[in-house]
């Protein structure tokens, strides 16, 4: 067990969670959703995030069973095999496709301010990518300073457009489901796609409680408990933003558009600069840099691991790996050169997580049986048949969402997002069988997650 201080609680975790979930991704994804579903945004954003829960259930299982030191990281080396321990590896370099969304996304936002941006789109998309990957060499201090800020400012801006949203409101046609078509728009289909689209912005509750394990008071209860109120928080706020999102302009003027549009609709030009700026610019600098941050450690350990060619593990004097960081640069370039929108960058990121949760999920039904005395002993006492359920269902949920963002994409995007899957799944398979990564090497690795987790459980 680590012998540092365990000074967290349930309210911590929460404040985590909130932070973690609450960021680019509302900004980014909402108008696409609300073009799926109009006006019904407001429950089918609060179903997502319980959704999401469900997608990243191994997160919340295995949290409340085990006390796993390394977080996400040592609980999917927990739970999978080793081609597709090489296959999540390879999860890194695909969030480029992440990088992509969010360049594209910023140089929207800023266009909204300044249309040159969005008039050579591509350049400028390219000009800010290449300036965050930059940015990097640096270190994490810059990361650090900049995230205080916008924390702060982020929430101002959220809480000014809900504010001076929900007066604007037509309450009166809003639930009317004649009016301008808006209601459940595009049936069943329409609710899927909204769901598969909003689990961007809805994916962190998990991720920010679950690393923080080791510091957490009576974790097997907490990390849970503080789960499942983050989902009820963050539901809260993305239900209020969702409401005045769908419910100010008609389904025309706010679908497939970003948050700026009804806040220019709701605010004098100095406060819709403000929103434009300390929310949706703000935010997804703040997302672009964290996961740029993020991903540097992973890179460095795939690459020492075999999962990469030799040239990989090369690094400067203050660890950076360069030609890690240099692959990832020309992956996520490369869909902004082609024309890619900002809703397929996405989809090529969260197809293969959902691949992955899914199988996670599933394998999380077997702890029950194969760690019977750990489960007794759990502190988060959630009924054993409720706990094989939900791991069916959260392997359902995962799987639900990868097809569907399949299904939406063009021909040549579906090639792409197949291609997604399977070259890291030929890339892994081969480094096993030439013998670049040490197979027996990932067992001892797995035996020792496992052997922490019975020990510390």
């Amino acid at each position: 067990m680590t012998k540092n201080k365990k000074q967290l609680g349930v309210t911590n975790i929460i404040g985590l969670g909130v932070g973690g979930a609450i960021g680019s991704g509302i900004f980014v994804t909402l108008g696409s959703a609300m073009a799926r579903t109009g006006r019904s945004i407001l429950p089918i954003t609060i179903i997502s995030v319980f959704y999401m829960l469900l997608a990243y259930w191994y997160n919340m299982a295995i949290s409340g069973v085990f006390v796993i030191e390394g977080g996400d990281y040592s609980m999917k080396g927990m739970l999978l095999p080793p081609l597709l321990t090489g296959f999540g590896g390879w999860t890194n370099i695909i969030w480029a496709f992440g990088f992509t969304g969010y360049a594209l996304a910023l140089t929207q936002y800023l266009g909204d301010l300044w249309p040159i941006f969005t008039d050579h789109l591509k350049l400028s998309s390219t000009i800010i990518l290449t300036l965050f990957f930059l940015m990097t060499i640096k270190g994490n201090r810059f990361v650090t300073i900049f995230q205080n800020i916008v924390t702060a400012l982020l929430i101002l801006a959220l809480i000014t457009f809900v504010v001076l949203g929900l007066p604007k409101v037509n309450v009166n046609n809003f639930f009317n489901s004649s009016y301008d078509g808006g209601f459940f728009r595009n049936g069943f289909s329409g609710i899927i796609g909204a769901i598969a689209i909003m689990g961007w912005a809805c994916q962190g509750t998990t991720m920010g409680p679950v690393g923080v394990i080791p510091i957490t008071k009576r974790p097997k209860k907490n990390i849970p408990l503080g789960i499942l109120l983050t989902c009820i928080v963050v539901s809260i706020i993305y239900g209020f933003m969702s409401f005045v999102a769908s419910g100010v302009l008609n389904f025309d003027e706010y679908a497939g558009n970003n948050l700026s549009v009804t806040a220019k609709a709701i605010m004098e030009p100095g406060l819709f600069a403000f929103f434009v700026i300390g929310g949706g610019i703000c935010a997804i600098i703040s997302s672009f840099l964290s996961v740029l941050v993020m991903i540097r450690n992973p890179l460095a350990q795939m690459a020492e691991d075999g999962w990469l060619p030799e040239l990989f593990k090369k690094q400067s004097k203050d660890g950076y790996p360069y030609y890690c960081y240099l692959l990832v640069y020309i992956v996520a370039l490369i869909p902004i050169l082609t024309g890619m929108n900002v809703d397929n960058a996405i989809s090529m990121l969260m197809i293969p997580t959902m691949v992955i949760n899914a199988y996670l999920n599933i394998k999380c039904m077997h702890i029950p049986r194969l760690y019977s005395e750990q489960f007794k002993n759990r502190d988060f006492k959630i009924p054993k048949f409720l706990f094989i359920l939900s791991s069916i269902l959260g392997g359902v949920c995962a799987a639900v969402i990868a097809v569907t963002l399949f299904k939406d994409l063009n021909f040549n995007n579906a090639i792409i997002a197949a291609a997604v899957i399977i070259v890291p799944m030929l890339f892994s398979f081969a480094a096993l069988k030439v013998g670049s990564v040490d197979e027996k090497k990932l067992q001892e690795q797995k035996m020792e997650i496992i052997e922490q987790a019975l020990n510390n459980a």
